[in-house]
């Protein structure tokens, strides 16, 4: 039997969708999942959502447990371990790393998180982009990287008018809508839509600021900003399509780029992130034509410059539809990332 220990934040976020897809991949498997979505606002939790968690630890001989939570109790993982508890952490992305964080508390969250991740009998990280950051932040090398599955999709046909581009993820500074936005207002010359999905309520002020500025750009007819979606609403965003923006800050990964090539469906990605691993997911041979490229993040200007050609350029936008069509077809499943973890939790199906 394994502890799967999460929070109980059910926000659509490319971290929750993976560690769904992976609970029902392991359970595909064969293995014995009982999934624990603590109460608490982590990853600064209340005491009691950590007696909650020291009480889950206790309980399982072999438990799971999401970063976010981890991250903040390296104290309850130790005094498992000592009792002959398995506790390995699945690492997404550093608490610390969100932006805007006064300097106390980032230094605070990152000397919690080194303490916990050594604490643990193991870790497993989302891609080796963020296992290399461990290495260089809390001098960890033995990190196994359980890169996300793709879902088997339907190819997205686009949009049957102007180009649709598409950007998924929580409104947040980490994600960095606002360099999107910037970017698509030096674009008002050239006919194209755009959506923006993701939850508001993260950090409701920023939100504010992003819809202002679209406003202020004068963009209000051609970006709309939808809020979180899921299921068929967002699928049908998925249908309409051309090309997805990805303008974080930083990223370890970016599940939703993996999700994008699943559908055919090419990116733009932020230089210097996870998700330019991602954009390479399913890659053939070395000179193959990447589906989409990356832009230095914060960089509106250039990011409008690439998204300019692509508007305008037929045979740029056919390589990299052709591209994403070609990694669609390479893409592995949720068994592989299944398959990795269960050999760090040591058990079989």
């Amino acid at each position: 039997m394994i502890a799967f220990v999460s929070w109980d934040d059910t926000r659509p976020s490319g971290g929750n969708t993976y560690d769904a897809a992976l609970v029902a991949a392991l359970r595909s498997a064969g293995s014995s999942v009982t999934v624990h979505a603590l109460p608490g606002s982590w990853p600064v939790p209340e005491p009691a959502a950590l007696v909650a968690l020291a009480d889950v630890l206790q309980e399982h001989p072999v438990s799971l447990v999401d970063g976010i939570v981890a991250s903040a109790a390296p104290d309850q993982i130790e005094v498992a371990v000592a009792a002959g508890r398995r506790v390995v952490v699945l690492f997404h992305m550093a608490t610390a790393d969100e932006v805007g964080l006064p300097a106390v508390e980032r230094d605070r969250r990152e000397d919690l998180e080194g303490r916990a991740l050594r604490a643990a009998s193991a870790v497993v990280a989302t891609s080796a982009t963020a296992a290399d950051s461990l290495a260089g932040r809390h001098g960890l090398t033995d990190v196994r990287v359980a890169r996300p599955g793709a879902t088997p999709s339907p190819v997205a046909p686009g949009s049957s008018a102007e180009p649709r581009l598409l950007s998924i993820g929580t409104l947040s500074a980490t994600k960095d809508q606002a360099t999107a936005v910037r970017a698509l207002g030096l674009l008002r010359d050239l006919p194209w839509s755009a959506r923006f999905v993701g939850p508001a309520d993260v950090e409701p002020a920023y939100a504010h600021q992003v819809s202002t500025l679209v406003d202020e750009t004068g963009l209000a007819d051609r970006v709309r900003l939808t809020g979180g979606l899921t299921g068929d609403a967002l699928e049908q965003q998925w249908r309409d399509a051309d090309l997805l923006l990805l303008t974080s800050r930083t990223e370890t990964f970016g599940l939703v780029v993996t999700e994008a090539l699943a559908r055919g469906v090419p990116a733009v990605v932020s230089a210097g992130t996870g998700a330019v691993e991602a954009l390479g997911r399913g890659a053939g041979p070395p000179r193959e034509t990447l589906p989409g490229c990356s832009v230095r993040a914060g960089d509106s200007a250039a990011l409008a410059t690439v998204l300019r050609r692509w508007l305008t350029e037929p045979d740029l936008r056919s390589d990299w539809r052709r591209a994403a069509l070609a990694h669609r077809d390479r893409l592995p499943g949720w068994s592989t990332t299944a398959a990795v973890v269960q050999g760090v939790l040591g058990v079989d199906g």
